[in-house]
């Protein structure tokens, strides 16, 4: 029987995990508070333009309150979107849901993947992907150029980790 400690239980073993999700600087209740006071507003700029008469501005100030509604609403439900990153010893998955709940999942063999990027003077890392074989799958699409290089460090060097084995790890 093998010890809790043995190589064949440490393969199981985590050896990177991320997840990334897109960058929100709105809360919710801070988008409630935009939309209100925009509304406001809206609604006093809007009332001598009703007094004089032109009521259908009225209409249009009340079209950007709604726009400004829609646009907040589905960059929320953009940021429901997410990726997972769990690497082993043994396997390395990636799982991409999309605003819509949509689910992709890949897994790879550690020891045959590879890592791929295009780096841009003016811009960093433009595209991080890992690769095994004839498939390619975009990693951190929702990172900045800059976290994007960071996360292919981090990457990287834990996937020489699992290319190593759980051996060369403990030693």
């Amino acid at each position: 029987m093998a010890s809790p400690a043995s190589p064949e239980h440490a393969a199981d073993r985590q050896v990177f995990a991320a997840e990334i999700t897109p960058h929100r600087s709105l809360s919710d209740r801070g988008a409630r508070i935009l939309v209100l006071g925009f509304g406001a507003l809206s609604a006093v700029v809007s009332l001598p333009f009703f007094l004089m008469g032109a009521w259908p501005v009225v209409g249009f100030f009340g079209l950007d309150v709604l726009l400004l509604w829609l646009a907040l609403r589905s960059s929320f439900a953009q940021a429901r979107a997410c990726e997972r990153i769990a690497l082993t010893y043994v396997e390395l998955t990636i799982s991409r849901v999309t605003h819509r709940g949509e689910r992709r999942d890949w897994r790879m063999n550690p020891l045959w993947t590879r890592i791929e990027s295009e780096t841009d003077d003016e811009f960093g890392m433009t595209r991080l992907a890992v690769r095994e074989r004839r498939t390619a799958v975009d990693l951190a699409q929702a990172l900045s150029p800059a976290e994007r290089a960071q996360f292919a460090d981090a990457f990287g060097a834990a996937l020489a980790v699992a290319k190593a084995g759980p051996r060369a790890a403990a030693e």
